[in-house]
């Protein structure tokens, strides 16, 4: 079904024209551009949960800059040099922890919980807090620093 020609008689001659190309087509045809769109957001789909290794932290004394600032005041932790751990600035037990949490996290509109831990507290007491709190519900977890820490020959903007 090749491109036929159609002769017209007219007075001056004949015409040749082929059957459905008379005028060039000013429209853009987007569904290839929309079916590579499809693909690359089923790949990224796919690909983003392997990307997440663990929970981004930072440590102590960093040299990370201040998070932007929030409307209400932020919920935070802290683990002091003893053991104790204190919700905003009272002292908790650790079973009443997430409960209260919880109960306070249901009149809120912000989820950010700030965790703020002694230099001295081990490694792996504060991620034990951090894996309560994200088992309680909360995973919008921010480690509370200092600044003017060591940057490793890292310079700003990369």
């Amino acid at each position: 079904m090749g491109a036929q020609a159609i002769r017209k008689q007219s007075g001056s001659g004949t015409r040749r024209r082929r059957r459905g190309h008379s005028a060039k087509m000013a429209e853009i045809n987007v569904t290839p551009m929309v079916d590579v769109m499809l693909v690359l957001l089923v790949i990224f789909m796919v690909a983003a949960p392997m990307l997440v290794v663990g929970v981004p932290v930072e440590l102590p004394r960093t040299a990370a800059g201040a998070l932007p600032a929030q409307q209400e005041e932020p919920l935070s932790i802290t683990l002091s040099a003893d053991g104790t751990i204190s919700l905003m600035t009272t002292p908790v037990a650790e079973g009443d922890l997430i409960p209260r949490l919880q109960a306070i996290g249901a009149e809120r509109t912000d989820d950010r919980v700030f965790l703020r831990a002694d230099g001295s507290i081990p490694y792996a007491r504060v991620v034990q807090v951090m894996g309560a709190l994200n088992a309680g519900g909360f995973h919008n977890i921010g480690l509370v620093t200092e600044t003017d820490g060591p940057t490793f020959g890292a310079t700003e903007g990369r």
